[in-house]
C-alpha cells in the first residue's frame, strides 16, 4: 500500500482506521512467515469458535433428550398437596380443573413405597396406582419394551414394571402364571400375632424403560387396587397429572390452576418437577463452555504473535501515517480493528464449520455412543440463543489479544532511521 499518495485530509475520515486495517488484513507481507502465522491465528479462532458452539449444542441435545424421557413419566402440570401425602380429589375439584381453558386430560394417581417379592427375589420400590387417562397424559405406553401396557385383566390386577425393577427381581413378564407379592405397611392397630403388612398379588405383564430414576423404582398398577391396598376412600389421590391441549401456554394454565386451588396445593410444571436436574445440566453446560473458552484464550496467543509481526512489518507505513498527522489514538485503533477483523474472520469460519458439523451429525450420526444407551449417536441441538455468548466471548478475547500489538504500534516513531 502506497501511503505517500494519501491526502492528509483523509486522515480525518472516521472510516480511515477501518480502511487501513482491512487493507493490512489482505495485503502482501514482506516475508511468507507472517502469512503463515496469520493463517494459523485465523484457524485457531475458527476451531475455538466451532468448539464453543458444539459444546453448547451437545449439552442442549442431552437436555432435550432427557427432558423428552421425563415427559413420558412426568406430566406437563402436576398437582400435589402442600401438606401431607394425599388429598381428596372430589368431583367438584376435578370439574374446576377441567373447566380451565387449555386442559386436555386430568389423571388421578396414588403412590406409596412398598416391598415386592417375586419367586425368591425381594426389593423395595414405589407402587403407583393410575387411572385409564394416565397413558394419555404422558404416552407411557410407547415406552414399553417387553410385554404390554395393561393395568388390569378380567379379575386380575396387573403391573407394568420399570426395567430396573424387573432386572432386580428377575421378573419374567411372559410367565402369566407367576404373581408378584406386594407388602404394604398398615396403620391399623393389632395384636402381637397380627401381621404388620397387607399382602396382595399382582401379575407382571410389561416392562417400561424411560430413565434410570424411574426404571429402578416404579411399578404401575390400577388405582382402584392401590386404594384398596391402602384402605383409602375412592377419591383419594397423591397427585393430579394434567396434559394440556397442543399449542396451549402451559405457564398460563399452571397459574390459573394455582389461583383456582389456593395455597393448599402445589402446582408444578415440567421444569419445576425436575428443577434440580435441569439446574445441574445448566451448570455443567456453562462449565463446559468456560473450559473451552480457556482453550480459546491459549489460541489467542497466536493472534498476538500474528499482529505483532504485522506491526513490525508495517513500521514504515506507521511512521508515514504519523508524519501525515495520524495520532497515537488513530494508530492504536487501526491495529485494534486489525485484531478484530482477524477474529471476526476466524469466528465466521468457525460458525460455518460448527453448523456444517451439526447437520452432518443430525443426518449421519458420525459421532456414535457405545451400545446400551438410548440413542446410537450423540444428541445435538443448536439454539439461536447460544450464538450470542459465543460471539461476545470470541470477540472479547480477540480484542484483548489485539491490545499488546496496538500498544507496540503506538511506540513506532514518526521518522524512522533509514538502514
Amino acid at each position: 500500500m502506497n501511503l505517500n499518495r494519501l491526502n492528509p485530509l483523509n486522515l480525518l475520515n472516521l472510516n480511515f482506521p477501518f480502511l487501513i486495517a482491512r487493507r493490512y488484513l489482505f495485503a502482501k507481507r514482506s516475508t511468507n512467515a507472517i502469512n503463515i502465522i496469520t493463517g494459523i491465528s485465523v484457524f485457531g479462532v475458527a476451531i475455538g469458535t466451532a468448539a464453543l458452539v458444539l459444546v453448547l449444542s451437545v449439552f442442549n441435545g442431552f437436555e432435550d433428550l432427557l427432558s423428552g424421557l421425563f415427559g413420558h413419566f412426568n406430566p406437563q402440570i402436576k398437582i400435589t398437596p402442600a401438606k401431607g401425602k394425599v388429598f381428596e380429589a372430589d368431583s367438584l375439584v376435578l370439574e374446576k380443573i377441567k373447566t380451565v381453558p387449555g386442559v386436555l386430560y386430568v389423571s388421578e394417581t396414588l403412590e406409596e413405597i412398598a416391598f415386592f417379592e417375586y419367586e425368591g427375589s425381594q426389593d423395595f420400590g414405589v407402587l403407583k396406582g393410575v387411572d385409564d387417562l394416565f397413558a394419555r397424559v404422558n404416552n407411557i405406553d410407547s415406552t414399553v419394551r417387553e410385554g404390554k401396557y395393561q393395568l388390569e385383566e378380567e379379575d386380575r390386577n396387573c403391573g407394568v414394571l420399570g426395567a430396573g425393577v424387573r432386572n432386580k427381581l428377575s421378573v419374567n413378564v411372559e410367565n402369566v402364571l407367576s404373581a408378584m407379592t406386594v407388602y404394604m405397611p398398615t396403620d391399623e392397630p393389632g395384636g402381637l400375632l397380627d401381621k404388620p403388612f397387607k399382602t396382595r398379588s399382582i401379575y407382571p405383564v410389561g416392562t417400561f424403560a424411560i430413565q434410570q430414576d424411574f426404571d429402578n423404582q416404579y411399578i404401575l398398577t390400577n388405582i382402584a387396587f392401590m386404594r384398596e391396598l391402602l384402605g383409602t376412600s375412592p377419591a383419594t389421590v397423591s397427585s393430579l397429572e394434567i396434559r394440556c391441549q397442543p399449542g396451549a401456554k402451559v405457564a398460563g394454565i399452571k397459574n390459573q390452576i394455582r389461583n383456582l386451588l389456593g395455597a393448599d396445593f402445589t402446582v408444578k410444571d415440567e421444569y419445576e418437577q425436575n428443577e434440580a436436574f435441569f439446574k445441574v445440566m445448566q451448570l455443567e453446560k456453562w462449565m463446559g463452555f468456560a473450559i473451552t473458552s480457556l482453550m480459546l484464550v491459549l489460541m489467542a496467543f497466536n493472534t498476538i504473535g500474528a499482529l505483532w509481526m504485522i506491526v513490525l512489518d508495517k513500521q514504515k507505513d506507521i511512521s508515514i501515517l504519523k508524519s501525515m498527522g495520524a495520532t497515537d489514538r488513530m494508530i492504536h485503533r487501526i491495529f485494534l480493528l486489525e485484531g478484530l477483523l482477524l477474529t471476526l474472520l476466524g469466528m465466521g469460519i468457525g460458525l460455518v464449520l460448527a453448523i456444517l458439523l451439526y447437520f452432518i451429525q443430525i443426518h449421519y450420526g458420525i459421532v456414535t455412543i457405545p451400545q446400551g444407551f438410548l440413542v446410537e449417536s450423540y444428541p445435538i441441538a443448536m439454539r439461536a440463543s447460544d450464538f450470542l455468548p459465543v460471539i461476545l466471548t470470541v470477540t472479547g478475547i480477540g480484542l484483548l489479544a489485539a491490545l499488546p500489538p496496538a500498544q507496540r504500534a503506538v511506540r513506532v516513531p514518526a521518522f524512522l532511521r533509514e538502514e
